[in-house]
């Protein structure tokens, strides 16, 4: 089958190519948080939000917002979103293209002048990823009214505080409450991502729906042991950090790749301090990274891999330090907003395949507070955060043309209540 909106898929194509032209360093994507490169790009989407004819703002955390406003008295809002941020050398689609594409269904309801029982608004989140202060869902939370006015004081690498960075901006920090859509104003929230695994595209298969999305802990681990000569001291008097830590991250592989219960570990990041090759390690910090859909399944890895890194470094001679410092919790999707994107699917003539997120989206910050669905849509090999992340004209098309019957459906709805 042919998708209809081929022309629609290739000016969202160009727009994703020129917001990835904007980034901190040549060559490559890189558009984090705060940055000038970040500040531009949020510009620009801006600026195509306004010239499509929406009440277009940047709030408080920076997240860039459009509103298309409904006339009729006491309507809620459905919100459009994703996110503008990226990882460091990042691929273009990953958060952008549910972004442009949400404009690009907008501009096509206001050209058809179609009379929404809603409010629509489009958001352009301001930092999902969280690479700069180790804080995913920033421009979310607030829009959710889950924001925690303590992540204020976070630091990045340079020891910036995120409420300096927010000021930098031109933001507010005393008016983020206010940037909020309160629970009860929530209609739903609708966001099309790339699926960012390899299912829809092993199956060839355009689009899929996400049921549930994973939930996260993340650890900051510390190994402390003792500097030596690698000359004199023997192998047996040693504490060396680095041997300790290396036991443990073997441990979570082997842990998590026999467990019989969905779990995913990862050991992303490592540092040794004051590395020198004729030097035993005497501190190593490193993350871990723990994901499940299941959060008794989530509880009970997370509490055996500290104990088993405490039963490690008490046989190592090792000080060992487990520090929380991130969690989200599982997020089922809205059963009934599901159902009318699986018959959006099917009038598109797909099959429906339904799917949980390992990823985290921004769906998991206004889960508490509404109603919400997602969109996964094939991309080459399941690759992302990666600069060969791609995503084919034919099935950008048919997130197009589902996305579209899912709203027509919606208006239909809520028109007939």
């Amino acid at each position: 089958m042919i998708p209809h909106n081929q022309q629609l898929a290739t000016v969202i194509l160009q727009r994703i190519n020129e917001l990835a032209s904007i980034s901190e360093a040549p060559g490559v994507i890189t558009r984090t948080f705060g940055t000038d490169a970040f500040v531009k790009g949020q510009t620009l989407v801006a600026q195509w939000m306004q010239q499509a004819g929406l009440q277009t703002r940047i709030d408080n955390i920076g997240n860039v917002r459009g509103r298309l406003p409904s006339s009729v008295p006491g309507a809620k809002t459905l919100v459009i979103a994703s996110h503008i941020d990226t990882v460091f050398n990042a691929g273009k689609f990953d958060g952008p293209l549910g972004v442009l594409l949400g404009l690009a269904l907008i501009e096509q309801l206001i050209e058809q002048k179609r009379t929404l029982p809603f409010h629509l608004e489009l958001i352009a989140f301001s930092d999902e990823e969280g690479c700069r202060f180790h804080t995913t869902y920033l421009g979310s939370k607030v829009v959710a009214g889950q924001f925690d006015a303590q992540l204020l004081n976070k630091q990045d690498a340079n020891g910036t505080s995120l409420e300096n960075v927010l000021q930098a901006m031109g933001s507010h920090t005393t008016l983020l409450p206010q940037d909020a859509i309160r629970a009860g104003e929530w209609l739903g929230y609708f966001e099309v991502h790339i699926e960012q695994g390899p299912v829809l595209y092993e199956k060839n298969i355009p689009v899929g729906i996400v049921t549930a999305i994973a939930g996260q802990k993340r650890i900051a681990l510390t190994f402390k042991g003792e500097a030596g000569h690698a000359g004199t001291v023997p192998m047996h008097m040693r504490n060396d950090a680095l041997c300790a830590a290396s036991e443990f991250i073997l441990e979570v592989e082997r842990f998590a790749g026999s467990h019989m219960q969905s779990v995913l570990a990862t050991v992303g990041t490592m540092n040794i301090h004051n590395a020198a090759s004729n030097v035993i390690p005497g501190e190593v910090s490193c993350t871990l990274d723990l994901r499940s859909p299941n959060h008794q399944v989530l509880s009970s890895c997370y509490a055996y891999l500290e104990q088993l890194g405490t039963a490690i470094c008490q046989r190592r001679n090792i000080i060992f330090e487990w520090n929380l410092v991130q969690e989200t919790k599982p997020v089922n999707c809205d059963a009934n907003m599901s159902r009318l994107l699986a018959a959006s699917v099917r009038q598109c003539g797909y099959e429906v395949v339904n799917m949980v997120s390992g990823a985290g989206h921004d769906a998991v910050a206004v889960a508490p507070v509404s109603p919400v669905t997602m969109l996964f849509v094939r991309c080459f090999k399941g690759i992302s955060h990666n600069p060969l992340e791609n995503v084919e004209l034919k099935d950008l098309a048919a997130a197009v043309d589902v996305s579209a019957a899912f709203l027509q459906s919606l208006i239909q709805k809520y028109n007939k209540g």
